[in-house]
């Protein structure tokens, strides 16, 4: 299986935080369980499709996507051979560039018209006309640039208030926020339902908790090192949080499995 990360250029980064592939051209079923991260992403299937079960129901994916906010663990299981380009995405730029209020995305992973109607059907057009990873990267550079130019991009509050919460990787109270950006604790809260989808504090749990997979790859502090580390009281305090997110106790859980949630969390340092 192939997983690629491929980063923007400079004028992009406020919109896009990478883009990705993954091929696999073995049609066996592979379960995959997919954690909160803090992005949204738009996908495109360029193989075959992936099954999907956020709850208990499991059902069929389209072949282009777009994922809000997730609050919790879900599955997919391919169908036969992988072949898929994502776009993760700032937290706000779903709003930005399409003027979407991301609440009514949150724990939603929805056909890519659903939410956008025909407004990507150019960008899809030309992406299935080559697999060549260089060409694919191209044409989502210039696509996303015109986007940008056209949507008239200006930074709201949210977009202050995300930098901070990922420069204190997540170990920022509520409090501090309203006051390192100037707005009350209700209005971030109705600036996030609108640009993220999750409550500012809930933002701020996954951001920490997804410092873990940083840590890991840095040192071997042993557990209760990792928790204070990332900001935890104590070591039950950062397992159950852990296990909010995942399903799994630390101790239980496969670092060093190449998986797409690793891949998605275990950013180079």
């Amino acid at each position: 299986m192939i997983f690629k990360r491929i980063p923007p250029p400079a004028d992009l980064q406020k919109i896009i935080d990478c883009y990705w592939i993954i091929e696999n051209d073995d049609p066996t079923p592979h379960l995959q369980k997919i954690i909160p991260d803090g992005f949204c992403e738009i996908i495109f299937h360029y193989k075959d499709p992936y099954r999907i079960c956020l709850t208990d129901i499991w059902e069929q994916q389209s072949m282009r996507l777009v994922a809000g906010q997730i609050s919790r663990y879900f599955f997919l299981e391919n169908t036969g051979a992988a072949g898929i380009i994502g776009i993760k995405v700032q937290p706000a730029t779903l709003t930005h560039l399409f003027n979407l209020d991301m609440h009514l995305l949150t724990d939603k992973v929805l056909d890519l018209r659903e939410a956008l109607g025909n407004r990507l059907d150019a960008l899809e057009q030309n992406l299935h006309s080559t697999h060549d990873h260089d060409e694919v990267i191209t044409f989502l550079n210039q696509h996303f640039r015109t986007i940008l130019v056209n949507a008239r991009y200006e930074e709201s509050p949210a977009d202050k208030a995300v930098r901070l919460i990922f420069a204190q990787k997540g170990m920022i109270s509520v409090a501090d926020i309203t006051d390192s950006i100037g707005v009350s604790e209700r209005q971030l809260e109705r600036l996030f339902k609108k640009y993220i989808g999750l409550s500012p504090k809930f933002f701020t749990r996954i951001i920490r908790f997804s410092t873990i997979f940083q840590l890991i790859q840095q040192e071997d502090p042993g557990w209760a090192g990792l928790a204070y580390e990332s900001g935890f009281y104590d070591q039950s305090h950062f397992i159950r949080n852990f296990k909010a997110f995942t399903g799994e106790e630390p101790s239980r859980y496969g670092f060093d499995e190449k998986n797409m949630a690793n891949f998605f969390l275990k950013k180079k340092p």
